[in-house]
């Protein structure tokens, strides 16, 4: 029997209809997110890959590759 994902919304979307956010759920090795407005499309990675680019996007060192 599958267990039911845990999507977690982002606290920045506020409570009401119409408020489109990313939603998260993760085990330990896997990380999923997906957009609101279309829940079947989905991005998977997993912990350090994540970790590594909201690094590079906070500190601003995000550079793309030719």
């Amino acid at each position: 029997m599958a267990i039911p994902d845990n999507w977690q919304k982002s606290s920045f979307s506020g409570g009401g209809e119409g408020n489109a956010c990313v939603e998260l759920t993760a085990t330990r090795t896997t990380i999923r997110l997906r957009e609101s407005d279309t829940p079947t499309t989905e991005l998977t990675t997993s912990p350090n890959p994540l970790a590594q680019l909201l690094q590079a996007i906070h500190t601003g060192t995000l550079q793309s590759r030719p």
